[in-house]
């Protein structure tokens, strides 16, 4: 199965690229190419967890809150129950001034957090809590 954007056809493995690729440039100081990259991997994939979580996470970086918001809010809608999408609303609303929002979603993530190690206890056993 591949998203769809303007007739055009991209299939999973070319959408992971994309994402990848952006994260790549971002980390190499690109931030115009890495958001440009997102926001296309958003528009012809609008149910990809992963592009909108990074779309949210360099926008975060960028300081431009308003933005990581609304993409995190979108990764969030398919995936509530992540770990890591928690975290960084928690720190979204924290930067934008609101700390029960943080708190809200800060809460959530240590709930996700303790799940995944009763549900996982090897995995946590040398991890400090």
């Amino acid at each position: 199965m591949g998203a769809v954007v303007q007739g055009k056809s991209m299939t999973n493995d070319a959408l992971q690229t994309l994402i990848e690729d952006a994260t790549a440039d971002f980390a190499l100081g690109d931030s115009a190419l890495a958001v440009e990259k997102l926001s296309r991997a958003t528009a012809t994939a609008p149910h990809s967890f992963e592009a909108w979580h990074a779309l949210a996470e360099v926008n975060f970086s960028l300081r431009h809150y308003d933005a990581a918001l609304e993409a995190a809010e979108c990764a969030h809608r398919i995936n509530p129950a992540d770990l890591f999408i928690n975290t960084t609303l928690s720190r979204i609303w924290m930067e934008k001034g609101n700390k029960p929002k943080a708190e809200q979603f800060g809460a959530q993530a240590k709930i996700l957090g303790w799940k995944d190690q009763l549900a996982n206890p090897d995995a946590h056993r040398d991890a400090v809590s």
